[in-house]
């Protein structure tokens, strides 16, 4: 027998071994972990790597330490660390790493994954860090495609997205209706609150009112900042997946961050996602998703909210029409198009004034004119039907 055949029968016997301990069959994801830079310090990583390996992952740890249940590659410095990490993924000799700091270029983001305290919910925050444009609607639309690739590659068939109520929500939740509309699936979840629809309140983050939740990245770092070290009083994360992968089109590196400030549960739970991300067909799933997206007009959607943003209206004076008793609210309207929205009203000689209700910004407008001030602010686009 030629020791090829050896070797591949021996490598049979592994897989079959593994699979009976942890349950799972087939190839064992590569995972690499740098060890340096942790504010906890390195040996923190380590045992998180070696926790990790239990699950049928090959873990290879970037640092100083050696330890049972892990490959080590040994290098000194934290710069070190990265070139090693570089090399490990160009190579192809791993399918994933898990660091601490990455430079993602921009239309790159990562995804978050943590455990919501109210219902004990895995939710996928999309997203985290990084940019996945610089205009902040265009983004946090991607940000929603970013999030459904993510919760598609860990076995959720059909995510349901909410988006966060913040600014830009609204001419968000248009674009995506508009994709929609285009063929592109989008499960839109449904508020727990009262009210309901899709626009998420800081509530149904903490019940877990959708598997995805859209948002920028600068608010999504501290939601998963917060969720992941709230118990600890906020010095060691202890709960979650970490910040996730950097996903973009064409992106096809699998680079997981995590905090300086995480914990072995955190590091832990990370190597675990890139595991997830590698046996759910990360890669085959990005690249559907990206085209299924662009097939239903993603770019050309896009680049049509921001022409017609471009339309400055500031410099065109309206004046208000004589001032009314005003007490009927519309709400769905975009903080960012707020006053804007307003004067079209001005326009057609509704008298109109704005305000912030505890759900988002309103329009205020007199009960007789309720109605028909509705249909305007729908036919120009202010509010999504």
């Amino acid at each position: 027998m030629s020791k090829d055949i050896q070797k591949t029968i021996a490598k049979i016997f592994t897989e079959v071994s593994d699979g009976l301990m942890t349950g799972k069959m087939g190839k064992r994801p590569k995972i690499a972990v740098t060890g340096i830079g942790s504010e906890h310090g390195e040996q923190n990583i380590m045992n998180a790597a070696q926790s990790a390996s239990k699950y049928g992952i090959d873990v290879t740890f970037i640092g100083s330490l050696q330890e049972n249940g892990v490959t080590t590659e040994l290098v000194k410095t934290e710069e070190e660390c990265h070139n090693k990490m570089g090399c490990l993924l160009e190579e192809k000799q791993v399918d994933a790493v898990v660091t601490m700091h990455y430079p993602f270029p921009i239309g790159v983001s990562t995804v978050g994954r943590i455990t919501t305290p109210g219902t004990g919910k895995q939710i996928f925050i999309a997203t985290t860090t990084g940019t996945s444009a610089t205009d902040r609607v265009e983004a946090m639309v991607r940000n929603t495609i970013y999030g459904i690739i993510a919760a598609k590659s860990c076995g959720i068939a059909r995510p349901t997205v909410g988006i966060l109520n913040i600014d830009g929500a609204q001419q968000v939740y248009s674009v995506l209706k508009q994709l929609v509309e285009k063929g592109y699936d989008i499960n839109f979840a449904e508020s727990q609150r009262a009210d309901g629809g899709c626009i998420f309140r800081g509530n149904d983050i903490l019940t877990g009112s959708a598997d995805v939740i859209v948002c920028d990245s600068l608010t999504g770092n501290i939601i998963i900042k917060m969720l992941s070290s709230f118990t600890t009083g906020g010095s060691y994360e202890s709960v979650g997946f970490g910040y996730g992968p950097g996903i973009g089109k064409g992106y096809e590196k699998i680079v997981m961050i995590v905090s300086r400030a995480s914990g072995v549960p955190v590091i832990e739970g990370a190597i675990r996602y890139a595991a997830d991300l590698v046996n759910g067909g990360y890669l085959n799933i990005l690249k559907s998703e990206c085209a299924a997206a662009e097939k239903a007009g993603l770019n050309s959607i896009l680049e049509a909210r921001k022409a017609s943003a471009k339309k400055d209206t500031s410099e065109e004076e309206v004046i208000a029409p004589k001032e009314e008793v005003v007490t009927a609210q519309l709400s769905g309207i975009d903080i960012m198009d707020l006053d804007d929205a307003v004067k079209s009203l001005w326009k057609v000689g509704i008298y109109a004034s704005s305000g912030m209700g505890c759900t988002g910004p309103i329009i205020l407008v007199s009960e007789a004119n309720e109605q028909k001030a509705m249909e305007i602010l729908i036919k120009d686009g202010w509010i999504t039907q």
